[in-house]
C-alpha cells in the first residue's frame, strides 16, 4: 500500500467533510472544493479525520489510495488556509496592476498584456513588481501563476522577465572575443 496512504488527515476546525458515491466534497471557512472520487479507493470519516484504503490489491488501486490522500489533503488546507503564489517582475519599465478580477502587465512589448482571473482566484499587487495570486484551488492558483509567469519568462542572460520569488535564475556568461 502506499505509504503516504497510510497517514490519515485530521480535520481542523470548521471544516466539514461530505462523501457520496462519487464526490468529496470539502467545505471551510474560505470556501467549497469538489473532487470526483476514484472508485477503487475506500474513503472513511470518522473521529475527525480521513482514512483512504485501495478496496482491491490492484497496483492501480494502491497507487490511487496515495494519490487521493494527497489531493484531499490539498482540498483541506485550501478550504482552511488557502494558497498562494508570489512572483517578481525584473526588468526596467516591467510593471503590473491588479484592478478587480483583472492584472494589467507592463512587460516591455509594444502592447500592454491583461490577464482575467477565473472564478475563486484574487491577485494583489503590493508593489508594481510583485504579484500574489490567492485562491482555495492548489492546482488553479498553480496554474494561473504559470501563465502569467509564461509571458514573459527569465532570459538567462540578463535575467528579466517574470520569476516566482523563490525561483532561482542562473545567468549565463556572455560570449567572449
Amino acid at each position: 500500500m502506499s505509504r503516504i496512504a497510510k497517514s490519515p488527515i485530521k480535520l481542523p476546525a470548521g471544516v466539514e467533510v461530505s462523501l457520496s458515491a462519487n464526490t468529496i466534497a470539502v467545505k471551510g471557512g474560505l470556501g467549497k472544493l469538489e473532487r470526483a472520487q476514484y472508485a477503487g479507493v475506500k474513503v472513511v470519516q470518522d473521529n475527525g479525520a480521513l482514512t483512504f484504503a485501495p478496496t482491491n490489491e490492484s497496483q492501480e488501486a494502491h497507487a490511487m489510495s496515495g494519490t487521493m490522500r494527497a489531493l484531499v489533503a490539498g482540498m483541506v488546507e485550501g478550504v482552511s488556509k488557502g494558497f498562494e503564489r508570489k512572483l517578481s517582475l525584473v526588468g526596467v519599465g516591467f510593471k503590473a496592476q491588479a484592478q478587480g478580477a483583472r492584472l494589467n502587465l507592463s512587460l516591455g512589448f509594444s502592447h500592454p498584456i491583461v490577464k482575467d482571473m477565473p472564478e475563486g482566484i484574487k491577485v494583489e499587487t503590493p508593489t508594481p513588481t510583485e504579484i500574489v495570486i490567492k485562491g482555495v484551488d492548489k492546482q488553479l492558483v498553480g496554474q494561473i501563476a504559470a501563465e502569467v509567469r509564461a509571458f514573459r519568462p527569465p532570459e538567462p542572460y540578463k535575467g528579466k522577465g517574470v520569476r516566482y520569488v523563490d525561483e532561482v535564475v542562473v545567468i549565463k556568461e556572455t560570449k567572449k572575443k
